[in-house]
């Protein structure tokens, strides 16, 4: 009972944490500036998955993957906002269509990258001496290749397909989550009410999962936030490279290099995926920056 009681308490005073960082939060207007674009890119991505399913994927072949080459290259003007690609497709429509491939991939990377490597690290962290030291060891054998190499390596062993990728930047990001985590766990495992959940009997897992990983959450939000703005960079990057989502599906990295070869006959082909990609960074990094102060304890207003 004095377990459930304290864990009562501190789960009262998480939410109370969580609505004074709210609050903070709101008050950072680039912070709020950014999660406002990533919301848009959010609504984006699910009108675009809304209208293939109603279309039957009739509008995306039509209209987003459908070529002209009548039309290669024409610049902006009020039918093509955003001008027309080197095969004549719409820009603006493969720039919207693209949004839903990015944060997809780039969410769910993170996802794994986020369950993987906060198991290793809530188990390094818990365990310490033997168990940890292994753990962490591997873990800076990965860190000590650049993740955008690791993930071209490990999509060129694998081969070129959306899980391909997936895998690759999923398992580029697990040390740093690892790491996050194992951080956040040592600064809760020795506090009161986790020796009182020993005493009465709590196994290894439900201490870790129940007690220490809920009450560790703040640094882990603020890490995945700017993970997923790295994954979506790195993706971008492989597709940009050739070993990313290929041609004809639409991705701001592969949008890039195709256009590269025009850059000076057709400015547009290359500039407005650049910024699509730029904006989203942007957004993101602004969010992570500001739930890293909103969630710091240590700042005051």
């Amino acid at each position: 009972m004095n377990v459930q009681k304290q864990a009562e308490k501190m789960e009262k005073k998480q939410r109370s944490l969580w609505q004074e960082a709210w609050r903070r939060f709101k008050r950072n207007k680039s912070a709020m500036i950014g999660l406002v674009f990533f919301a848009a890119l959010i609504v984006i991505a699910i009108a675009t998955l809304v209208i293939d399913l109603a279309t039957g994927n009739e509008f995306y072949q039509n209209y987003v993957i459908n070529q002209d080459l009548a039309s290669r290259l024409k610049g902006p003007s009020l039918e093509h906002i955003f001008g027309q690609d080197e095969f004549g497709r719409d820009m603006l429509l493969r720039m919207i269509w693209a949004v839903r491939y990015s944060l997809f991939m780039g969410s769910m990377s993170i996802i794994i990258s986020l369950i993987v490597g906060g198991i290793l690290g809530a188990v390094s962290g818990y365990y310490g001496k033997m168990v940890d030291g292994v753990i962490m060891r591997c873990m800076d054998i990965l860190l000590a290749i650049p993740s955008m190499l690791l993930a071209t390596a490990i999509v060129a062993a694998l081969g070129t397909s959306l899980i391909n990728v997936l895998i690759a930047i999923a398992i580029s990001y697990v040390p740093t989550f690892a790491r996050t985590v194992r951080a956040s766990v040592l600064t809760v495992k020795d506090q009161e009410f986790i020796e009182a959940a020993r005493a009465i009997g709590c196994h290894d897992g439900e201490i870790i999962f129940k007690y220490i990983i809920p009450n560790a959450m703040a640094p882990i939000i603020v890490q995945a936030t700017v993970g997923l703005a790295g994954a979506i960079l790195s993706i971008a990057g492989l597709s940009f490279l050739g070993l990313g989502i290929q041609p004809p599906t639409p991705e701001w990295g592969a949008m890039l290099s195709n256009a590269r070869t025009y850059i000076r006959d057709a400015w547009h082909v290359t500039v407005i995926p650049g910024l699509g990609i730029m904006l989203t960074i942007l957004a993101l990094n602004l969010m992570g920056d500001g739930l890293r102060d909103a969630l710091d304890p240590r700042l005051k207003d």
